[in-house]
């Protein structure tokens, strides 16, 4: 069977094709896209036109279903069918992901003109934080607001989905692991025993932490939108609430600068006042600049932060994992991330560590090291391909 999964953005469109076999084990058959793109209609039929110029579809198999990794929605969330339901809770929730809401209600419509014999599938990055207690998605607002949908949501549930199943599995808890596998189908399932505990670090262009019990969510860093939590490459992460009418006030600004300053112009970039790459900011940092250096710093409080806040909230952990592109290709990220942890049962292999980049998965912790802790590399576009095929009941 193949899935396609498109990912879409306000000027981009990618696809991976998989052919999905017994079990949902999921082979890559070919990816492509457009960049800097206008008309998703015509990028979407130009990709399919040269699957097919490929040989890949139309030669006695087609597209069966089309995945799409959907942000956020108005009330609704989890693993569901790309219909029009999901279309009118993107649009009415367009303002709090503006970059993706739109481009995926435009990418729905298309592949069901196109590919009408294909099932459509959204998974919301948010399905995964469905089962987080209630006191932990409220903010201490007034209900209206409540009603209106502000709450925490969390983020980026596709890759911590991930590494819940992959961590369980690195530590043998096929249990645990199982309960991942079809948690959109029959919900968190008990675990008997001790329950492990994970930490997950997504760090990349966009990072959050996630706080995971027996394969299940407990919070993440993420809230009500992609601008909250660490600090992102352009966007702001956590910002007191006073501070942007006090800003408006003192700067003179609009609504609309205060938006664009935050969700183009803060973040990494913002305080390097260099760049969003961290790649960029790191060479300036070895290189003497101060907010260079600044931001680098910043960043790792920021994890070291959260990291803590679940480490605290689980009891304990027994894992943690990094992944994403940041999180996979900086050993010096993560031995800044994990410095002096000893006493809380966290001690780095230094030569594993740093012997772990270019998408290499391992184990970086010094033997002894009661905390075990992982690099993981993040394959979101197979995470969503998995849970399509799932969704179809093959």
């Amino acid at each position: 069977m193949l899935v396609l999964i498109a990912n879409l953005g306000s000027t981009s469109f990618k696809f991976s094709l998989f052919r999905m076999g017994e079990g949902g084990v999921g082979e890559l058959v070919a990816r492509g896209g457009h960049e800097r793109m206008v008309d998703h209609d015509l990028a979407i039929e130009s990709s399919l036109a040269s699957l097919r110029t490929a040989g890949h579809i139309g030669r006695g198999e087609e597209i069966a279903a089309v995945g799409f990794k959907t942000v956020v929605g108005k009330d609704l969330s989890g693993c569901v069918e790309a219909d029009e339901r999901v279309i009118e809770a993107l649009e009415e929730f367009a303002e709090v992901a503006p970059a993706h809401n739109p481009a995926y209600v435009a990418g729905i419509r298309s592949f069901g003109r196109l590919l009408p014999g294909a099932r459509l599938v959204a998974l919301f990055e948010t399905a995964f934080y469905q089962w987080v207690p209630e006191a932990v998605q409220r903010y201490a607002v007034p209900e209206v607001w409540t009603e209106a949908g502000i709450r925490r949501h969390g983020f980026h549930g596709a890759s911590h989905k991930f590494i819940a199943e992959r961590t369980a599995e690195l530590l043998g808890r096929e249990d645990v692991a199982g309960v991942v596998r079809d948690l959109y189908r029959d919900g968190p399932v008990p675990v008997e025993g001790r329950p492990l505990r994970v930490v997950s670090c997504h760090l990349g262009g966009s990072s959050s932490v996630t706080g995971i019990r027996n394969g299940v969510a407990t919070g993440s860093s993420m809230g009500f939108s992609p601008q909250s939590g660490l600090p992102q490459n352009n966007r702001v992460g956590d910002l007191d609430a006073g501070a942007i009418p006090y800003a408006m006030r003192a700067l003179g600004l609009k609504l609309e600068e205060v938006e664009r300053h935050l969700a183009r112009e803060s973040g990494l970039l913002g305080i390097s006042a260099l760049s969003n790459d961290l790649r960029d900011i790191r060479g300036a940092a070895v290189d003497g600049d101060r907010l260079a250096q600044l931001a680098i710093d910043h960043l790792v409080h920021s994890a070291r932060h959260w990291i803590g806040s679940f480490f605290f909230e689980l009891g304990g952990v027994e894992a943690i994992a990094f992944t994403a592109g940041i999180g996979e290709n900086n050993p010096w990220l993560r031995a800044a991330v994990c410095e002096g942890l000893e006493e809380l049962g966290i001690a780095l292999d230094g030569a594993a560590n740093e012997g772990l980049t270019g998408g290499r998965e391992g184990a970086i912790h010094a033997p002894g090291s009661q905390v075990q802790v992982f690099v993981i590399p993040a394959n979101e576009e197979l995470v969503l391909a998995r849970e399509v095929w799932r969704k179809l009941g093959v």
